[in-house]
Parts: C-alpha cells; sequence; structure tokens
C-alpha cells in the first residue's frame, strides 16, 4: 500500500509542472490552491511553476566568488582529441563551473582568433587572461589566482556540452598535450 501511494505521489508531483497554479482566498479568508482560481474569489494568484533551479545553486560561497569575479570559458574545437578532453576534465574534477565553447562556424573562429591572439584550441579564459594550450600545471595557477578551491568541494557535475550550432566545423590549430 506504501508503495502505490507513493508511486501517485510521484505521478502527482510529475505533472504539477504541466498546469498552471492558483492561490485563491474565498470571501472566508480560507486560502486554496487549485489548477482553477475559484470563482467569486476575493483574491486570486497565478504562481510561477515554470521557474527552473539555479545551476549555481548548492556551490560554495568561494566557488561562487570565484566565478562572479573569473568566470572560466574553455574554448574547444570538434577535433581538438586528448588536449581538449584534458583540459575539460581538469575543470571537472576540479570542481569548476565552466562554459565551453565549441568554435564551429568561420565567423566565430574569426571572432575567437581576435579576441584571444590566435586559432590554437584548447584555450582557457579565465576572467580576461588568455591561457593557450593545455598545460595543467599553468591551468591550476590561473584557477588557483583566480580564487577557486583546489579540489572540487561537492560533486561535480559532468562536463556541459559545448554551444555549436550544427554547422560544418572549419579546422584551427592545435596544440600537443603537455606531458
Amino acid at each position: 500500500m506504501k508503495r502505490l501511494m507513493l508511486l501517485v505521489s510521484l505521478l502527482v508531483m510529475a505533472n504539477v509542472q504541466a498546469v498552471d497554479l492558483y492561490r485563491s482566498i474565498d470571501k472566508d479568508g480560507k486560502v486554496h490552491y487549485s489548477d482553477t482560481p475559484l470563482p467569486e474569489s476575493e483574491d486570486v494568484e497565478k504562481l510561477k511553476s515554470d521557474i527552473l533551479p539555479d545551476p549555481d545553486e548548492g556551490l560554495p560561497y568561494e566557488t561562487l566568488r570565484a566565478k562572479q569575479s573569473f568566470p572560466v570559458t574553455l574554448y574547444t574545437f570538434p577535433g581538438c582529441g586528448a588536449p581538449c578532453g584534458l583540459g575539460r576534465d581538469l575543470l571537472v574534477k576540479r570542481g569548476i563551473p565552466f562554459t565551453e565553447k565549441s568554435l564551429v562556424k568561420s565567423e566565430d573562429i574569426d571572432e575567437f582568433s581576435k579576441a584571444s591572439g590566435g586559432i590554437e584550441v584548447p584555450k582557457l579564459l579565465v576572467g580576461k587572461s588568455w591561457l593557450k594550450g593545455f598545460l595543467a600545471e599553468q591551468w591550476n595557477k590561473e584557477l588557483d589566482f583566480a580564487g577557486y578551491p583546489k579540489t572540487a568541494p561537492y560533486r561535480p557535475r559532468p562536463a556541459p556540452k559545448p554551444e555549436s550550432n550544427g554547422e560544418e566545423p572549419a579546422q584551427p590549430e592545435q596544440t600537443p598535450p603537455a606531458q
């Protein structure tokens, strides 16, 4: 019986996001919550049910502070291979919240080249500092300087998927992995 009640509760909760939710106060002052406002209600408020949780929720204060002052962006290319994978793994292992941008379109590569001073990938942008190629020691020093924790203080989330628009990629240069 308990399992049945749990299953029914879960199904009801899963369906809550699919409907509008209203908070109504009747003439006697009682508060009612339902998917339609009460007729002849004195006070009706539509509740926001489409609010998604903040992805930074649960991050330690020191990590949030570092992220605000020194946001981290990893620039990659679909055919980058090991250097990009090693860079991504380092960020995930340390629990660094980062954005990954995959350079696919020629315009994106040109804009990236002007901003970063070259088209080599991977490149890491920490605040306003560009780090060319994957050099674990250099990346760690820059992340330490920015105030990020040396080890993940929480269970790291999976690496975010790189932003791309699905067009055929152009070919930027690749730097060999550091030994």
